[in-house]
């Protein structure tokens, strides 16, 4: 009768270990190691899930910054299409080539416009 009372008297040992179904079950969660720690877990959480965001905007930012390189590339060829046409229409044997088709009496000058000394 001894050893019964012996055995009540005596808080009973945990176990070191944390077996598979304290996890699953959150009783590893109420240990005395995750109750000491727990304002150093919820920083480390909210690190990662800060980090975690930083890591999706930069992907996001820099899907918009390819995007936007490509459209500028086409913008410059598209810049430069124009204005070759530009400047294939001003040429003045074009100009010339105009003039002549409207049967107008101007005709290109021989002379320069002013001389140099």
């Amino acid at each position: 009768m001894e050893s019964r009372q012996e055995n009540i008297a005596q808080p009973e040992k945990k176990s070191k270990h944390a077996s598979w179904r304290s996890i699953v079950g959150g009783d590893i969660l109420a240990t005395d190691f995750f109750r000491r720690q727990t304002k150093l877990l919820v920083l480390v959480m909210v690190l990662i899930i800060f980090y975690i965001h930083n890591r999706y905007a930069c992907q996001q930012q820099m899907i918009e910054i390819d995007r936007l390189k490509k459209e500028l590339t086409d913008i410059k060829y598209d810049a430069l299409t124009r204005s070759s046409e530009l400047m294939e229409r001003s040429r003045q044997s074009r100009i010339e080539e105009y003039i002549s088709t409207r049967e107008s009496d101007l005709q290109t000058a021989t002379t320069p416009p002013y001389l140099i000394k």
